[in-house]
């Protein structure tokens, strides 16, 4: 099923969340492998970016194979927030994206993420120089706002639609609730009656399954999936095969681990080996939630500082497991 995001058509209707500290290029690229459609950047500081800041403009590295790649940015100030948009655009991102629903304290007391949900009029200023300054499609990722009734969210919906954003992704949970409690879908309901831009649900989305639900039952044109692709970037090629009327199959243990591997090569690559390899002393343990001896290789992984040991460590908990199914 294809989706249209302004004048971007979509391979399917399955998205990559933003995720703080996750969705770098290394992990794009193994998601974009997966099947998902449209893969996005971790947020970005649009003071950032005008400022030059080098780890930031480090963000905005890119790769053909990740196309088509969002960029969400975060700011309050509708000026610089423009500029920044003009830069990601230059630099070949397809879409923008901007931060409507971070609710970190740091990040809420600059007037940024989910604050603007509360300050309509800065919003509209805000989504309206950025709209002036590019071309590209624009969205806006939302919360359910400051309390459960919706009424930010729809408040906050109608207004990016009257400014030109071209799609909402929504991410049913209050600001307090973090990803706590259970993310209410009807908001995404209401939302989709409310608005004629497409409409990207958000939220406990954990199995193929789920995703199928939420098409369903909220009418959304798009589900867009975080925290389940951390360990499982399969997902999105589980919920293709869903929608195609596939059988839905376990990913074996040669491609979870062969999935590992290119993660930590591609990570060395983009990161530099120290750097690549103290993140991979959490990182690589994502892949084997809920296997065996998993504890024990967690462990064994918490001090690797070369990719070759790395490599051995994977290689070694691989042959493992091999050895038990053989028995």
């Amino acid at each position: 099923m294809k989706m249209k995001i302004g004048s971007l058509t979509l391979d399917n209707s399955t998205i990559l969340a933003p995720l703080a500290g996750i969705t770098n290029l290394p992990f794009r690229l193994i998601v974009k492998e997966a099947g998902c459609a449209l893969v996005c950047s971790e947020m970005i500081s649009s003071h950032g970016l005008v400022y030059k800041s080098i780890k930031t403009e480090k963000m905005l590295e890119s790769h053909p194979a990740e196309k088509p790649l969002s960029i969400q940015l975060f700011g309050a100030d509708p000026f610089i927030m423009a500029e920044a948009a003009k830069i990601v655009e230059d630099q070949g991102a397809d879409i923008i994206d901007i931060n409507f629903g971070c609710s970190v304290k740091k990040i809420v007391k600059t007037g940024s993420g989910i604050a603007l949900m509360r300050a309509p009029e800065k919003a509209e200023e805000l989504l309206k120089a950025v709209r002036k300054a590019v071309m590209i499609p624009l969205t806006i990722k939302i919360r359910t706002g400051w309390n459960k009734s919706g009424e930010q969210a729809f408040k906050t919906a109608k207004i990016a639609q009257d400014c030109g954003v071209d799609a909402i992704a929504i991410h049913p949970r209050t600001a307090s609730q973090g990803f706590s409690g259970r993310a209410d879908w009807s908001i995404i309901s209401a939302l989709k009656k409310m608005v004629s831009i497409p409409v990207i649900g958000n939220g406990d989305i954990t199995t193929p399954e789920d995703a199928e639900r939420m098409l369903i039952e909220t009418g959304c044109d798009g589900i867009m999936i975080g925290r389940a692709a951390i360990g499982n970037p399969m997902i999105f090629s589980q919920i293709l095969d869903l929608q195609k009327g596939e059988e839905v199959l376990p990913v074996d243990l040669d491609h979870r681990f062969n999935i590992m591997i290119r993660y930590l090569k591609a990570s060395v690559e983009y990161l530099g080996e120290k750097q690549a390899c103290f993140m991979m002393r959490s990182r690589l343990g994502w892949f084997i939630k809920g296997m065996r001896f998993s504890s024990k290789f967690r462990e064994s992984i918490k001090h690797i500082s070369s990719q070759e040991q790395a490599l051995e460590l994977i290689k070694l908990y691989q042959d493992s497991l091999k050895r038990i199914e053989l028995t």
